[in-house]
Formats: C-alpha cells, structure tokens, sequence
C-alpha cells in the first residue's frame, strides 16, 4: 500500500466513532489501588471514542496473569488487547502470527518521532515490524523509605544504601521492619537486579545480563552485590506480606523503614495522600549510583476475525500514545510518559528525578529485554530462595547465580 494511502487508511480507522463501536475485553496484572486508578484513566480515554473498555484484570503478579494470557491466546480465546512488559514476553506469540501488526498505526502515529527512548518501541518490534505500544517507562532502581518510621526511630532519613543499612540497628529498637519486601519471587529477583546496578555499577550490570559473562558473575564485583544482598536478607526477615503493594503499604503506614520496588510503587504512596519530599523519600540508584532501567508496560493485540473489533484495536493503540492519554495515566500509575513531547508540568519530586536521570541518558535495559523468561524465571526462583532461607550461604548462591548466567539465553 502507497504510504499516503496507508496514513489515510489507518487515519480513519482512528477516527472511528460510535458508529462502528465495539466492545473489547482488555487483560492485565493491575490490581493495586494505585495501579486500578491508571488503569481507569486509559479505559476513561478509549470509552471517549465511543468504544467500551471491558476490563479483564488478572490478580496477582505479572508471572501469574501471563501464563493465563498466554495460555486464552494460544487456545484460539483471545482478548483484544493485553499487557506484557517490554521486551521478549510475547516473541514466541508474534512469531506464531498471533500477534497483530500495528506498524501502520505506528507511522500514522509517528510514533518513532515522540517516543523515547527509542529502545521501548525497538523492543515492540521483529524484523522491522511494529507489534505493541508501549504506555510507560518503568524503572526498578528505587528506594522508598517512610520520614515516620524515621522520626520514630530519633534518626535521620538516609541519603544511600549504606547509611540505610546502618539505621537497621535503630529501627528494630523503635519495633520497625527495617526493610519490607514481598515474598514473591520477581520482588526478591528485582531487589538484587537493583543492587548490582547501585553496588557495582552499569558496567557490570551489563557484562552479567547482556553479555552473559559467568566469569563477571562469580568474580568480586558481584561476591559485594551479594554481600548486599544478604544485608537487605537480614533487615527484611521479619516481613510477613506476600504482594509488593501490601509491603509499601507498610512503609507508607511506618511500620517499615523502606523498600526496594520500582516506580509503580509511587501510585500507591499517591492514593494514600502522600508527598514525595514530606511523607517519603525516594531514591534512585539507592542513593548510590543514579542510574534507572527504561522498561515498562506495552499493550499487544492479538489477531482477531471480527473487523469491528480489530478497528476498535486500531483506535486503543493509538489511544494509548495520545499525549493526554499519557500524561493523565502516568501520573496515576507512578511511571515516566514514552513520549518525550507531553507537558510534564504535574510531576512530583520524584517523577522529575527519574526525568532528570532519563534526560541525562544514564539508563540501562531492564533485565526482561536481556534474557529470556526461561533464565529469569530461574534467577527469580534462586533469589526467592536465597531471601527465604538464610542457612543458603552468599557462596553457594553467587556460585548457582554464575551458573545460571553461563547458561543464560
């Protein structure tokens, strides 16, 4: 098809209005407070089209709800859009065809023009086609500690991860869990993810995930990355909550003194009518190196035999990216907009940390765009381990970490 042609194609399927509504079913993992009232904000934008939103949330983690994803499309019951992360979740659906191509939309869109990092819609895309749109930046790399846990405490919010770990002694005294962490094992998995980044730095980072360097992965730089590891072992023991939200909530309520969680954990600070820089610190890189992940959440689209529908599709891609849809989502969801062009004048204090980090190109790939599910799903079970049972030494836990690394795909 002529691109002129193309662009007018996909432009009126944009417009489509009320006359050709459809209704279509949406499957995701957000269920928090926080994460429910994003979640509205995208759904509010596509209904606006004259189109209605029907929400498939899946409880319980991404490793929960992707299997039943995956398993509805796969059976030939599809929904007509679903969340995956950024990155290889969804390689092995596109490749079987199951996947719809939404290059058409993305041109029309000029997608390739506004979203940035460039990396999120490289990472939609297989063979030069574009098959998700990516809703928001996410990153890993943060602290959240509660001033109230501190002032109980008679100590002062720390600035980085070694004077945390130092305030542990104090918080126990005053009957707080020095760090609170979920027992699922992406949470455990994620923490460490982050601590290598703050403790040895981008370099090694990359050499262990993206080069898959297992001589990196049992040498010094990660025995200290361990050594950390065991310290945030020792302050989160006593942690009795399973859901990551469910542990912020404790730091929001002061009965920890933080968290290890990405930026989505900012919506749930939000819905409890809290201010960044008053009631909680957030600090990138753990105070220690600033340096953030750029992955997020993209929605996918798989092929579906009603052309309504598949116009609908066509109109909530391109919803998703709509400059108001982003700013009014991200807002709420605790994440950085993919388009670098929307007015970012509503950010709270922490969402312009992660846009200073982001505007200084100090940003690595989550570790989603590095490996495949296979070996996080095997680091994600070591780490839930190693975090759940302290008789596991730092030794033997780098030694099966090296392992997995050699082996890593």
């Amino acid at each position: 098809m002529h691109t002129t042609c193309k662009a007018l194609f996909v432009s009126a399927v944009i417009g489509a209005s009320s006359a050709s509504a459809a209704e279509l079913e949406v499957t995701h993992w957000w269920t928090s407070g926080g994460e429910a009232a994003a979640v509205a904000e995208l759904a509010s934008a596509f209904n606006a089209t004259g189109n209605t939103w029907v929400d498939g949330a899946i409880a319980g983690s991404g490793s929960t709800a992707r299997p039943i994803m995956i398993s509805r499309i796969t059976g030939g019951d599809p929904m007509a859009a679903t969340q995956f992360n950024h990155g290889r979740q969804a390689e092995e659906l596109v490749e079987a065809g199951l996947m719809r191509d939404l290059t058409d939309i993305a041109e029309a869109e000029g997608w390739k023009d506004v979203v940035h990092p460039i990396s999120l819609l490289d990472a939609c895309t297989i063979d030069g086609r574009i098959y998700c749109a990516p809703v928001n930046i996410h990153s890993w790399q943060w602290l959240w500690l509660s001033h109230k846990a501190f002032e109980d405490a008679g100590i002062p919010v720390p600035t980085n991860w070694d004077d945390y770990v130092k305030a542990a002694p104090a918080l126990e005294a005053a009957g707080k869990i020095p760090l609170a962490m979920g027992q699922q094992s992406w949470q455990s998995a994620g923490a460490f993810s982050v601590l290598m980044v703050a403790i040895a730095g981008k370099e090694i980072y990359e050499q262990v995930y993206a080069d898959h360097d297992a001589e990196v992965a049992a040498g010094p730089d990660i025995a200290r990355v361990f050594k950390a590891a065991d310290d945030a072992r020792k302050m989160s023991k006593d942690t009795k909550v399973q859901d990551w939200n469910q542990a912020t909530n404790m730091v929001i309520t002061g009965q920890a003194g933080g968290q290890i969680m990405g930026d989505w954990a900012q919506g749930e600070f939000q819905i409890a009518g809290q201010v960044a820089g008053e009631d909680y610190t957030c600090l990138p890189g753990l105070g220690v190196n600033q340096i953030i992940s750029t992955s997020g959440d993209a929605f996918y689209f798989p092929v579906m035999d009603n052309e309504e529908q598949s116009e609908a599709q066509g109109v909530l891609a391109a919803t998703m990216l709509k400059p108001d849809t982003q700013v009014a989502f991200n807002l709420k969801k605790g994440s950085l907009p993919v388009r670098s062009d929307v007015n970012q004048e509503a950010a709270n204090d922490c969402m312009r940390k992660g846009l200073e980090i982001l505007a200084a190109g100090n940003t690595i790939p989550d570790t989603n765009q590095l490996v495949s599910p296979d070996t996080n799903s095997q680091i994600e079970d070591l780490f839930s381990e190693f975090f759940n049972d302290s008789s596991i030494t730092v030794e033997d836990a780098q030694s099966r970490f090296a392992d997995i690394v050699a082996d890593a795909d």
